[in-house]
């Protein structure tokens, strides 16, 4: 059941694992509503991106996402560190960013919302608890919250 309000939302996945990558956008494109998933692997890629510099400058073909969905445990730039850059932007400071990390350290939760997390999720490991997640997300975060960028409709 696909809605209007709903149909163009663009969510950003960052995420250095290929198969939580496929994972996921499988689940999002299994769910019930259309939206438009974009991926980059490291925390530099995902500021690039937000920004739109380097191979990001169209920004057509990469447009500002409703939602971020940003794992922990990347090298170089880590979760954390990209979410305290993201954050110290005023341009792009206000996008909600969901942690959505294997770690379910009381530390790295904490962490993760003092550097200015909406969320915080554990990945599921297994495709149905993916479709699990993915519908929670969706009916919260893309029928429930009102997002910034994201008209009503």
């Amino acid at each position: 059941m696909s809605t209007s309000t709903t149909d163009d939302i663009v969510i950003l996945m960052v995420d250095d694992d290929p198969e939580d990558v496929f994972l996921t956008r499988h689940a999002f494109r299994k769910g019930k509503l259309a939206n438009d998933f974009h991926s980059v692997s490291s925390g530099e890629e995902m500021l690039a991106y937000l920004r739109h510099e380097n191979i990001f400058s169209d920004e057509d073909a990469n447009p500002r996402p409703h939602i971020i969905l940003l794992d922990i445990n990347m090298p170089m730039m880590n979760g954390f560190e990209a979410l305290e850059a993201m954050r110290a932007d005023p341009a792009i400071a206000d996008i909600p960013v969901i942690m959505m990390t294997t770690s379910r350290e009381h530390v790295d939760v904490s962490r993760s919302y003092a550097a200015g997390a909406s969320s915080y999720i554990s990945k599921p490991v297994t495709p149905s608890a993916m479709m699990d997640v993915v519908e929670v997300i969706e009916t919260y975060w893309f029928k429930i919250v009102r997002l910034p960028g994201k008209p009503d409709g």
